[in-house]
């Protein structure tokens, strides 16, 4: 039985023993949950460019961008067969609300002060949304300290309450203890109610670092390194991508008559394109629709996109489109997304409902003993406390045995081709056998007699690991 069965079997049998309305509910949202996709928060300070990224991993304009009303509230952005968009109420009720589309984001007549609405709930016929369902929050320290309190409150995990989401990308643009107070928030504890594995960091608008030159996303880059080495951010966030999300949206979404724009700006003399491009006032105040180019595209984009043109690197919007998307680091992104998110979803999901589990049975009973056999024994938690250990610099060990060890316990991605630092198209044959050398190498560690007592602990968790990986990988005729 899988980890997730074990959990779903839990779960119907908590439902039959409780009586208590309220735990019901509970229990039934919980029940629904886990058949539904992995519910992922993007989150960040005000104006960190969370509804811009939305937009770039959709590959669709749907958020508003602007500081209109509906940013103030947490709304959720799932698959569905057809437009819709429902306001989720702070009584409980839920009703549909009428929309348009305003050059492609939802325009929502919400029909009541923000303050009463919970959540705004939009469908869209999404391939991209089917296997998670994206939130936007408001921004973290905003002037408004309620739009604040909102994010807050949907986010937290605390004590055994679980939050609602079960990860979270974070926009940071420059790193405060703000930053950091907030994904610790976003964990609880480690342990029961988050992960080292499920938060990701985006450095965003990381166009901006270093004055849009056109070398911008390689100083992202280091910068985006510097913080991932960060001990205590990369206890919570241990991965952090630069991306710039006006580029990645604009490359989903570039119309014909934006290439036109940028073509003609090309075509003039070089001595006019320097100084047209020099800032983003004069750009925009040289002709008719070059404003609407650069909100779209930011400066970076622009002067990005002139340089492609007037190469010849690009020679038509498609061309432009595919180069914007590659420069922006969101297909990087996207990567990272499932590697830690799409693929060890079984996992977040299970953690989620077995805090609601925790929540809602009595601590003496049955129920609450098999929860916490499950979480003490499913090798899949033991690996998620393992990397816990290991990135807070509780796990003795050499550098060279932690980094492998935080690669084997899925630290980069859950397939096995991740856990053994192989490329994505390694054959099994190859898998297997460097699963094999990997089992040998940890079976040596654990057998050895200087080791640490944590390490051969940790080794006999590694070997298990190995052990899964050639048990998928190897076929009983080899």
């Amino acid at each position: 039985m899988s980890l997730l069965d074990e959990v779903r079997t839990l779960l119907d049998r908590s439902l039959a023993e409780s009586t208590d309305p309220s735990l019901r509910g509970r229990l039934t949202e919980a029940r629904r949950r886990v058949d539904e996709p992995l519910r992922v928060a993007i989150a960040g300070k005000i104006k960190a460019g969370k509804s811009t990224l939305l937009n770039a991993l959709v590959g669709e304009e749907l958020a508003a961008t602007d500081a209109g009303e509906c940013t103030r509230i947490v709304t959720w952005y799932a698959d569905g067969p057809t437009y819709s968009v429902t306001a989720h109420l702070k009584g409980g009720a839920a009703e549909q609300r009428p929309f348009q589309r305003v050059r492609g984001a939802v325009q929502i007549d919400l029909g009541r002060p923000a303050a009463d609405v919970d959540h705004l709930e939009v469908r869209v016929p999404s391939a991209r949304l089917r296997q998670h369902t994206l939130i936007d929050t408001p921004g973290i320290a905003s002037l408004s300290t309620d739009v604040s309190l909102r994010t807050m409150a949907f986010m937290e995990a605390e004590g055994e309450r679980a939050a609602q989401t079960d990860a979270v990308i974070y926009l940071l643009r420059h790193m405060h203890g703000s930053d950091v107070r907030f994904l610790e928030s976003f964990h609880g504890d480690g342990m029961a109610n988050g992960t080292p594995v499920n938060a990701v960091g985006v450095l965003s608008r990381a166009d901006e670092i270093g004055g849009c030159r056109l070398d911008a996303m390689e100083a992202a880059a280091r910068v985006a390194a510097r913080y991932a080495t960060d001990e205590r951010l990369r206890r919570l966030c241990p991965v952090v991508v630069p991306v710039a999300g006006l580029l990645g949206a604009a490359g989903a979404t570039l119309r014909e008559d934006e290439f036109r724009t940028l073509a003609a700006v090309a075509a003039e003399p070089m001595s006019d394109v320097v100084e047209l491009l020099l800032t983003a006032d004069r750009f925009a105040s040289s002709a008719p629709g070059r404003q609407h180019v650069l909100n779209r595209l930011g400066l970076f984009g622009v002067r990005l996109s002139v340089r492609l043109i007037r190469e010849n690197i690009v020679r038509d919007s498609a061309d432009l489109a595919r180069a914007l998307t590659e420069h922006s680091g969101i297909d990087r992104l996207r990567d990272v997304f499932t590697a830690q998110f799409v693929g060890r979803s079984e996992v977040l999901k299970a953690r989620s409902a077995l805090a609601v589990i925790d929540e809602c049975v009595p601590a003496e009973s049955m129920l609450a003993a098999e929860a916490e056999r499950i979480k003490a024994s499913a090798h899949e938690f033991v690996e998620l406390r393992l990397l816990h250990l290991l990135r807070s610099g509780r796990l003795p060990g050499t550098e060279e045995q932690l980094t492998e060890m935080d690669m084997l316990l899925g630290g980069a991605g859950g397939a096995p081709h991740h856990r053994l630092g192989l490329p994505a198209e390694a054959p099994p044959h190859r898998i297997a056998s460097a699963a094999q050398t990997a089992l040998a190498r940890w079976q040596a560690i654990g057998e050895h007699p200087f080791s640490a007592r944590e390490l051969r602990t940790a080794a006999r968790a590694a070997m298990r690991t190995c052990e899964g990986i050639l048990a998928t990988t190897l076929t009983p005729d080899r």
